[in-house]
């Protein structure tokens, strides 16, 4: 057998730590992402830690950047994805809300929970709404909102969403699939065509 790869079976991974830290803070909170508990967890040494991440800290900052790039990172893409109009740009945004592989809900909950411990991640959450609302509105602004209203529009979507995450709100998919429609109009002031709302429907598997 390799050694490299018998290494790494004993050792763990850098991804096997780091998921098993995303697991911990999404449970019970920043407290419980500790190298000892996460090794229980695992079924490793505690000393196998320290071959990926130099200390917790370093662990830590690997989470944020995971959040960063999932959740700051998708957002941005789906609101400069191409568009004919701004109902399907609107649309585009909402991918984010319904699949968790663009948007992590649970995990922008657990970040903004951490938040409130620590001013540092506290800036984080901070500079990553503003780079949200940045995007939203420039969003707006390219199918020729002024800027005035693409800024208040873009904070009524994301304020919205935000609402939804830090209520925990659990809500039917039908439910919600429902109120989409009322969504865009009241969103972009624009009713949403049925062509549009068939491709969006349709790549979330929903029968309209």
């Amino acid at each position: 057998m390799d050694q490299s790869l018998n290494d790494r079976g004993w050792r763990g991974s850098p991804e096997g730590w780091l998921g098993a830290a995303y697991h911990a803070l999404l449970e019970s909170g920043v407290d419980a992402v500790k190298i000892l508990p996460l090794a229980k967890r695992l079924n490793l040494s505690r000393t196998s830690f320290y071959w990926f991440f130099q200390d917790r800290e370093e662990l830590l900052a690997a989470l944020l950047a995971q959040w960063r790039e999932k959740n700051t990172g998708n957002l941005v893409k789906r609101s400069e994805a191409y568009a004919a109009s701004i109902v399907e740009a609107m649309l585009n945004v909402f991918d984010c809300w319904l699949d968790a592989s663009f948007f992590d809900s649970r995990f922008e909950f657990a970040i903004r929970s951490w938040a409130l411990q620590s001013p540092d991640i506290l800036s984080e959450v901070q500079e990553a709404d503003r780079c949200r609302l940045d995007a939203l509105a420039r969003m707006f602004e390219r199918f020729g909102y002024d800027p005035v209203s693409a800024d208040v529009r873009a904070r009524t979507i994301y304020l919205v969403q935000i609402g939804y995450i830090a209520m925990q709100t659990s809500e039917d998919l039908a439910v919600r699939m429902q109120r989409i429609p009322q969504y865009v109009e009241i969103f972009t002031n624009q009713v949403p065509e049925q062509h549009e709302l068939d491709r969006f429907f349709s790549r979330h598997h929903h029968a309209n």
